[in-house]
């Protein structure tokens, strides 16, 4: 057995990224590449490494133990070694120590047919340049920093490809990179342009003819050695001292490191989150206005850098380019269009996602894989990141491409702190499915994560969901050969005898895959051992001859009594979901007891609809609405007010002091109010939450159950049909489906659910019932259309019938046909009145006082 689509481990397959380009830096002017021809242009470009800003000062000297790189020295990340591409349109202040060494000569060094020769050129300039961070500060006079601003020093090994053959990058038809092919950047056994990160194969060879320059240059073997390094190796020397100088003067400062950062609750009420009160909020600001003081004004970064530094935790980085203005919601296209914050998230750099949220950042941007930041943090175990994330207003359920949720990827994981931390929020859906139709519970077994699978299980997760291919947790626990999960979920009542698409039961899959310890388990608890698929494979046929398993299932095989009649699941695709997608939730069929199709003689509809004008009065100007800001729970609320109180608790059951006798109307806000989709007044509109089953009952045709526990006072499903007149009513030969509104006043309207309906239209009778149907309004308030939704009565059980009472003028009339088969021990109706011939134990239902019919199915059978 094997999944149909098998999530790739993201923190294994994702490519590292390719280096970052620098090809689209603006100069000083503003004006793109093509302009610089001019080398007098005030070049004001200032590498990020070697700026004396007060920055440094503010924020913690522990920075660089959290992975946050100030210096030169850049930070490896998932063998991705700090991107060394060149900085060749760049300035630095100037430094005394360099300029001293350089005199007032140029310190070029020239590639020249693969010979060395220095510049003799007298500097007017004192500023310093750099191809590269991985190349020492040079003083340059005014030709080579045009060469250098035009790319044609190479970051590599910091010569000036003069003449000779080279390698040439062009990413744009006016700009041309040089470099050494052995200077080339290397990731992964790929090759990049070092000066803009393009992949070499777009580069090409070419030669650049001698030109006369006697007058300015002179060979190596004349010019002062000590600095000159071999070609096509960069000189560190002076950098490694320059930065560990730097670095020391920078371990000066003693300033607390930054703290988590808050968001306050204003969020929750639509607005953008602030810094909370404290030290971080002091030093956060503090930096920002020493870098608005000190940031030159013309400073240029390119938006990719954000993405980097943010990934590598670079906090001064990410702040000097967010007070620059870089969007921080820039996509990298090349990694799959996903954001600085999605960067930042995935390697639990909480205070860069805090800036980049200050920022504007969108917390719900999803990449290419419609994955979210907070996806990328779940994943990846950053819990502290997470609630950050959450706390600032996150969205918990958004699901990926392949249809995950955050629980989803923490669960296959197995980060229990995680898991423990999502289950705390109410948008989370504990056995929400994915596109193959697995749940958390479903990845944690696969996996074998014991205590995971316990906290789920505790949880309330939904032990019998089933995957695209029917498979339950207990098929998985089989795959995975997990003893200790699949005797948790026997002892929850997990079905042994579920049987997929292809008729195997979990015998049949531990038999096949050689998990002699779950065989054995599964035999104890009376697993069927000549149970057959749909090959005609019994367990025994499906194990390796002669093996451990094949003995213990021979001998059981033997001793064995004729198997029980196997259970056939529905499985085609709109039985595995006879809603066809239009509920929350799909509705699986199933029938274990006769060859019955699933019925199909009806259109399925999630909400009431009309085939004849009836005038209910939708007119948004007539309804009374509310003006709320909280979440409706107050007694202000208007719509409240309309149902004497708000009528739900926070998690959306009835409350307590609900009457359950006389239930009665509920007004729930509607699209007129200036209260929030997901204020508390709002559960019937949602529509369906919990996961119910269309089942073939032993003798009461179909009938409708639950697959979860279900506590008192939910909303589990609205009764829809088509609505019609009494006078309709009337004249309609088949009256099984109706369901009288009860209004008082005029006209008198019902519900028919035979043409058209829902789930609710199977529902049986139980003289002991579960269920109690409640009048409910919400997008209108016509008094003469209630729409009528059943809430639990009682706690319901996983794998319980549900039904409600059809009251006592039902059975006055039904009884002289049949008796009720509700099989209570309190059953009112269980003796057959009159039986003159073979009656169909389906009733035909007339309306009754209380208004509720019978919904058995429509398929009959003989009481003979």
């Amino acid at each position: 057995m094997k999944k149909n689509k098998r999530r790739k481990e993201q923190s294994e397959t994702k490519p590292n990224p390719p280096p970052l380009g620098n090809e689209h830096f603006m100069n000083g002017t503003g004006t793109g590449e093509g302009d610089v021809q001019d080398t007098n242009t005030e070049y004001t470009e200032v590498s990020l490494d070697s700026l004396d800003l007060q920055v440094k000062e503010i924020l913690s000297p522990q920075s660089k133990a959290l992975g946050l790189s100030n210096g030169s020295e850049t930070t490896e990340v998932d063998g991705l070694q700090g991107i060394p591409l060149c900085s060749c349109r760049m300035e630095t202040p100037k430094e005394d120590e360099v300029t001293a060494t350089a005199g007032d000569r140029c310190m070029a060094v020239e590639s020249t047919d693969q010979e060395l020769s220095w510049c003799t050129t007298e500097v007017i300039k004192y500023e310093l340049m750099r191809p590269s961070n991985k190349v020492r500060h040079l003083v340059l006079c005014e030709d080579h920093r045009g060469k250098m601003v035009k790319h044609q020093c190479c970051p590599g090994c910091g010569y000036f490809c003069t003449a000779g053959t080279f390698m040439e990058c062009q990413p744009e038809s006016s700009i041309s990179h040089r470099f050494h092919k052995p200077c080339a950047t290397q990731v992964n056994n790929a090759s990049y342009c070092p000066h803009c990160g393009e992949e070499i194969s777009k580069a090409k060879e070419v030669t650049i003819a001698k030109a006369d320059t006697t007058s300015t240059v002179c060979t190596v073997a004349d010019a002062p050695t000590e600095d000159v390094p071999t070609e096509g190796q960069a000189d560190t020397t002076t950098e490694s001292d320059f930065t560990a100088e730097k670095s020391a003067d920078d371990s000066k400062t003693d300033v607390p490191a930054p703290q988590s950062c808050e968001v306050s609750e204003a969020h929750a009420a639509g607005k953008s989150p602030v810094l909370s009160q404290g030290p971080v909020k002091e030093t956060l600001e503090s930096a920002l206005l020493a870098l608005d003081a000190e940031k030159p004004k013309k400073l240029r970064f390119h938006p990719k850098q954000l993405y980097f530094s943010a990934r590598q935790g670079e906090l001064q980085k990410v702040l000097m380019m967010l007070v620059d203005g870089i969007d921080p919601n820039f996509k990298m296209e090349q990694h799959g269009k996903r954001t600085p914050l999605h960067a930042a998230a995935e390697m639990g750099h909480t205070d860069i996602c805090h800036l980049l949220v200050q920022a504007g950042a969108n917390l719900d941007n999803c990449s290419e894989d419609q994955r979210t930041p907070l996806m990328d943090a779940a994943e990846n175990n950053h819990l502290e990141t997470v609630k950050y994330l959450v706390k600032a207003g996150a969205l918990l359920d958004p699901k990926d491409a392949e249809g995950s949720t955050c629980l989803h990827l923490a669960a296959k994981k197995g980060h229990y702190d995680m898991v423990k931390y999502l289950l705390t929020s109410d948008q989370m859906d504990v056995s929400c499915q994915d596109d193959g139709g697995w749940t958390p519970m479903i990845w944690a077994t696969e996996y074998k994560h014991v205590e995971l699978v316990k906290l789920l299980h505790s949880s309330g997760a939904d032990l019998n969901v089933r995957d695209n291919e029917e498979n339950i947790c207990l098929h998985w626990a089989a795959f995975a050969g997990s003893v200790e999960i699949a005797e948790i979920l026997l002892a929850s009542k997990c079905d042994l005898k579920a049987v997929n698409i292809h008729g195997d039961s979990p015998l049949h899959i531990a038999a096949r895959e050689n998990r002699y310890e779950c065989v054995t388990l599964f035999l104890d608890h009376g697993a069927e051992v000549n149970l057959k698929n749909k090959e005609g494979e019994t367990p025994l046929e499906c194990c390796s001859p002669n093996s451990q398993v094949w003995t213990v299932l021979k001998k059981s095989s033997n001793s064995s009594e004729k198997p029980k009649k196997e259970e056939v699941v529905m499985n085609s695709f709109f039985l595995r979901d006879i809603s066809r997608g239009y509920e929350n939730i799909p509705i699986p069929c199933i029938n274990g007891e006769d060859s019955e199709p699933c019925p199909i003689n009806y259109k399925y509809i999630s909400q009431n609809c009309v085939t004849s004008p009836l005038n209910v009065d939708r007119n948004i100007t007539h309804l009374q609405y509310c003006v709320c800001i909280d979440d409706c729970s107050s007694s202000n609320c208007m719509c409240s007010q309309l149902s004497m109180r708000c009528w739900y608790d926070k998690s959306g059951r009835l409350l307590p002091e609900f009457n359950m006798v006389e239930p009665p109307l509920i007004f729930e806000c509607n699209h007129a109010c200036s209260c929030w989709r997901n204020c508390r007044n709002r559960v019937v509109q949602n529509g369906l939450k919990v996961r119910l089953q269309l089942f073939r009952t032993k003798n009461m045709g179909w009938g409708v159950r639950s697959l979860q526990e279900i506590p008192m006072g939910t909303f589990v499903c609205e009764y829809a049909g088509e609505l019609i007149s009494d006078t309709e009513a009337d004249v309609r030969e088949d009256d099984t489906y109706l369901f009288d509104l009860d209004n008082k006043d005029g006209e008198v309207y019902c519900i028919d659910a035979r043409f058209y309906g829902n789930i609710s239209r199977f529902i049986n009778h139980l003289c002991e019932p579960n269920l109690l149907p409640v009048r409910v309004f919400m997008s209108h308030q016509d008094l003469r259309f209630p729409r009528i939704a059943f809430f639990s009565s009682r706690q319901i059980h996983a794998g319980e019938q549900i039904g409600f009472d059809y009251g006592d003028r039902f059975w006055d009339i039904k009884s002289k046909l049949f008796s009720c088969r509700c099989g209570s021990p309190k059953c009112k109706h269980p003796v057959m009145k009159v039986t003159p011939q073979c009656q169909p134990a389906t009733p035909t239902e007339v309306p009754q006082e209380n208004g509720l019919p019978d919904t058995s199915s429509t398929t009959t059978h003989s009481l003979c």
